[in-house]
Order: C-alpha cells, then sequence, then structure tokens
C-alpha cells in the first residue's frame, strides 16, 4: 500500500523533501501545509497554518494521512507529533516535551548543562534589570543575545561590547522586539573557530550522521548585514573529516538521545545541531529539533537512499537496519530574497527565467505562490538554485551561471557562497 505524507511548511527544504520523498516507490500522494508554487508541482498543497494544529488534523483524518515527517520548527512544540499519534498516524518527528530542545533555548542550554554537553558559557534571563547587571560584571567581550523561543531564525543578535548587549536585552525584555519568543533570554560568550551544520536522523536510541553542510546566515557578502534563514549552503563541509565526525556523534548527538530517553521523552527524528570546531575542539551552538533551511536543499541532492524508507524505519525504532547513502559529489546552493529581506520588503513581484534554467539544476521554491497561471514572490527566501558536481566550483560555478538567469524585482542574493571551499576545488 502506497504510503500518504504530510509535510508541514512552505520553505525550499520542504519543496526538497517532497522532490525527495516523490523518487520513493512506497509514497502514493504527498500533502504539503501550506507549500508553495514549487511543491504545488508534486504534491497537494493544503491551506492550513503551520501552527494551526487543530486543522492539521483533521486534514490528516479528511486525507487518510498515514506519515508524518517533520521538516520545520513552529509545529512540534505545539503538540502536532503527539496529536498526529493519538490518531494512527505514524510519524518521524519530536514530540512536543523532546522539541524543547530547539522551542526553549534556556532549556536547551540548561540540557547541555545536565548532560555534560560542551556549549559557550551563558545564562538565561527573564528580567532586564538581572541580565544587565550580569552582562555589566562581565570583561569587556563579544556576546550574544539570544531570544529562547522559536524567531524564525533570526532571533540571535550579536554584540560588539556590554553597551550593545545591554541594548539588545532591553529591545528583547522590555520592547518586545521578538514578543514571547524573546520574553527570556539567553546571554553567552561568542565562540570562535568555523562554523558547520551537523544532522542526525534519529530513532531514539540510535543516530545515523548526515554529511555536514556550511550555511551562511548573514545577508550580505563578507558575513556582514543581519542574520537571516540563511541564504546559501554547501555539503560536505571542508575541515570536517571522520575523526571530526566521530567526536562530534560522542560529544553532541549521542548524549541527547541518552538524556531524552533518560527524562522520559525519546527523541525521534532530525537532530540539527548547529557547531562551532576550534583546534579538533567543538561547541554546539544551539541545536534544532528538524532540518536546516536550506542545508536540506543540498543534503537532498546528495541522497542516494530512499529518504521515505529511512524516516520510517526510523519512526518505527528501526534505524539501525537500515543503510544511509550519500553521493561523493559536492553540492552547493544559493538562495535569492527581495531587497530588505530579512527587514522590510515587497512581494507579489512575477518571477521570470525559470524555464531557462539547466535540467540538472535545481530551483527550490520557497516564498513563491501561483497567481493566475504566473509564478510570484510571496515571502522572504523565494528560490534556492541547487547544483551538484564533481567539484565544490563547478557546482558553485553551475549554480550563479543559473542564478543570473532569473529575475525578480529588487532581487537580491550573495555572491560568496561556498567561495572559500572553492579555492580547493
Amino acid at each position: 500500500m502506497s504510503a500518504r505524507v504530510l509535510l508541514v511548511g512552505s520553505g525550499g527544504r520542504e519543496h526538497a523533501v517532497a522532490w525527495k520523498l516523490s523518487q520513493s516507490p512506497q509514497v502514493g500522494e504527498i500533502f504539503v501545509a501550506p507549500g508553495n508554487a514549487g511543491t504545488a508541482a508534486l504534491a497537494r498543497n493544503l491551506d492550513i497554518r503551520p501552527t494551526d494544529i487543530d486543522g492539521l488534523v483533521r486534514a490528516a483524518k479528511e486525507h487518510r494521512i498515514d506519515f508524518y515527517l517533520a521538516t520545520m520548527d513552529d509545529p512540534q512544540p505545539l503538540g502536532l507529533v503527539d496529536r498526529l499519534q493519538a490518531e494512527g498516524v505514524l510519524c518521524y518527528g519530536p514530540s512536543a516535551a523532546a522539541a524543547r530542545i530547539e522551542a526553549s533555548k534556556a532549556w536547551a542550554k540548561a540540557f547541555m548543562e545536565r548532560h555534560g554537553i560542551p556549549t559557550a558559557r551563558g545564562r538565561s534571563f527573564s528580567s532586564f534589570e538581572e541580565a544587565a547587571a550580569w552582562v555589566e560584571s562581565l570583561p569587556e567581550q563579544r556576546l550574544w543575545v539570544k531570544a529562547s523561543g522559536l524567531a524564525a531564525g533570526k532571533g540571535a543578535v550579536g554584540a560588539a561590547n556590554r553597551e550593545e548587549a545591554i541594548g539588545i536585552l532591553r529591545s528583547m525584555l522590555i520592547e518586545r522586539a521578538f514578543g514571547d519568543a524573546g520574553s527570556t533570554v539567553v546571554v553567552e560568550e561568542e565562540l570562535s573557530g568555523f562554523e558547520t551544520s551537523a544532522h542526525a536522523f534519529c530513532d531514539g536510541r540510535t543516530a545515523v550522521l548526515w554529511p555536514f553542510a556550511t550555511d551562511y546566515k548573514r545577508a550580505l557578502d563578507g558575513a556582514q548585514g543581519l542574520n537571516t534563514g540563511g541564504m546559501g549552503a554547501y555539503a560536505p563541509t571542508k575541515g570536517v573529516d571522520s575523526g571530526l565526525a566521530g567526536v562530534i556523534k560522542e560529544r553532541v548527538i549521542d548524549p541527547v538521545l541518552r538524556g531524552m530517553e533518560e527524562e522520559g521523552h525519546p527523541f525521534v527524528g532530525t537532530l540539527f545541531p548547529g557547531l562551532m570546531v576550534r583546534d579538533g575542539d567543538v561547541k554546539v551552538i544551539e541545536y534544532n529539533a528538524r532540518s536546516g533551511d536550506p542545508e536540506t536543499q543540498v543534503h537532498m541532492l546528495r541522497l542516494e537512499s530512499d529518504l521515505y524508507a529511512v524516516a520510517r524505519a526510523a519512526a518505527e525504532g528501526r534505524l539501525a537496519e537500515v543503510e544511509v547513502r550519500w553521493a561523493a559529489e559536492p553540492a552547493v546552493c544559493v538562495v535569492l530574497v527581495p531587497g530588505g529581506y530579512p527587514g522590510k520588503y515587497e512581494t507579489g513581484h512575477p518571477i521570470e527565467g525559470l524555464d531557462r534554467v539547466d535540467p540538472d539544476v535545481f530551483v527550490f521554491h520557497g516564498g513563491t505562490k501561483l497567481v493566475d497561471g504566473q509564478v510570484v514572490t510571496s515571502g522572504g527566501r523565494a528560490l534556492t538554485v541547487a547544483a551538484r558536481a564533481a567539484t565544490v566550483r563547478e557546482a558553485r560555478e553551475k549554480v550563479y551561471e543559473n542564478v543570473r538567469r532569473i529575475h525578480f524585482k529588487d532581487m537580491h542574493y550573495r555572491t560568496d557562497i561556498a567561495l572559500e571551499a572553492a579555492a580547493g576545488g
């Protein structure tokens, strides 16, 4: 019997996952809520908000969904997996209790302390006065102030000194710049080294690492500008060898599975820690309880195994029985956004040139929709252009050549994605 699979979200990540699932002989029909212009071409879009848990559960019943694959952050902390499992739907994704590792940075920080997971030194606060007093007590240094709750990837703000940090604390805790997501904040030291994204399939006890990816969070070239949800990525990350991968699994992934099981909420789904690596040592920047965007786009291009078969095995607690295979070729992706993102920007502009993209280059839709048969922009990260090739340099050149064929009003993209990795071939 062919599976009827539900995805929730409207980003390039959901389009890439739907694209990969559509290749599985075990998958019959895919539903994406709410989806975008890209998912509409290979799945059935459902006009339901990701935070409308009642609506999603009703849709699962109506469309006889038998498998849910969690990809975005919002639904799990609100209990979607718990609700769907109660209706008999098999789920690859964490319970609300397990999803706290992403939904609350304060909770995650305490969890890491309880289980000896290496991370930046820091403290959590709900009081501006207490937070400001603590910052004043520190030596002058760069700090990060992070909204504890989910803030669409934009809730971490760097401060060059104590004065800046106190200003950011005021904006979050008093002026409510991030609403309820910033009612509690984490203040921590800045880590140095190079950043990489780890991902792992998890079934509650067993974890299987994906290759590592490097993403680019700042809006402008040279890591300048505001933090975004991600402006591009490449995989596999240069500088992460098998030895370091083993250290990361031992110190960063496995302790989460052990700790979650000990505390009564086993972690099932994709665990995605952002990491800082320096001199062979590793520290956790943050944990995510789903796959990354745009990292997922390059990973789906490189995954040779049947994604549905792997996710189903993990959901059934038998991940150790399956082999997960990845292509040797690297992949690169570049995200196209409207000017002004992640601040104020316009939408509704027609996208031209999609028909001129090479057949071996993939365009994953995010903030797009169809209006009278025309694809138009409808959100921040509109498109992700991705490609595989024999080397990072070749993949990068292929992506940028095709990026230049696509146009919409005020289109912006970084020109330095994977530049340093391409220097080595």
